[in-house]
């Protein structure tokens, strides 16, 4: 892919959030805060065992305005929609804007990968995909992130010291030193300002 200068004032047309160990703490300072006129579709990995159900778009519908769901092979992504992963399933976004499940092989020992998702999602977005890389005990994401990057995207990273494992995030610094390393309050400014333009 050729690399492009990262177009920070184009308006961002989708998100991507990739998180691990202390995900749902991380994520509970983001979605909770976003507006309920929050226009931007967001999806999320968070690595989660893959022998039991996700319950996390429950929790969060039922702490915030916008529509949480588990993505489905072949659905239309829809603003203001925030689609989580299902355990044990990649998820990636079609050049068609639809999203798409794959059960192909591990990457990093995850499925579902950050990586995938984040990939895959600068495909088809380019400098209009925001990339988010929280808390997590291994290096997963941080190749996304620099595929988000050098498709023209924003690349956003917590600040390790401020994480529950510092891990991911330290490796997504080093893949991707063009990262804005940000506090998980400064990102949710970051998001609710780039959803709401």
């Amino acid at each position: 892919m050729t690399k492009k200068t990262p177009a920070h004032n184009s308006p961002p047309r989708a998100i991507v959030i990739g998180a691990s160990a202390g995900a749902l703490d991380a994520l509970m300072k983001i979605f909770p805060v976003l507006p309920p006129d929050f226009a931007v579709p967001i999806m999320t990995v968070v690595h989660v065992p893959p022998d039991r159900d996700s319950i996390l778009p429950q929790l969060f519908r039922e702490r915030s305005a916008l529509n949480y769901k588990e993505a489905e092979d072949k659905e239309q992504i829809k603003a203001g929609h925030v689609y989580f992963a299902p355990p044990d399933y990649h998820l990636l976004v079609e050049d068609k804007k639809l999203l798409s499940l794959s059960s192909d092989e591990q990457v990093l020992f995850s499925r579902p990968s950050i990586d995938v998702l984040f990939e895959s999602a600068a495909d088809a977005y380019g400098e209009g995909l925001i990339g988010v890389v929280l808390t997590g005990a291994n290096e997963d994401g941080a190749r996304g992130l620099r595929a988000v990057v050098d498709a023209g995207g924003t690349a956003l990273v917590q600040r390790p010291a401020m994480a529950h494992v510092a891990t991911m995030p330290e490796a997504a610094i080093r893949t991707c030193p063009e990262a804005q390393i940000l506090t998980l309050e400064e990102i949710t400014a970051y998001l609710c300002k780039a959803g709401t333009q």
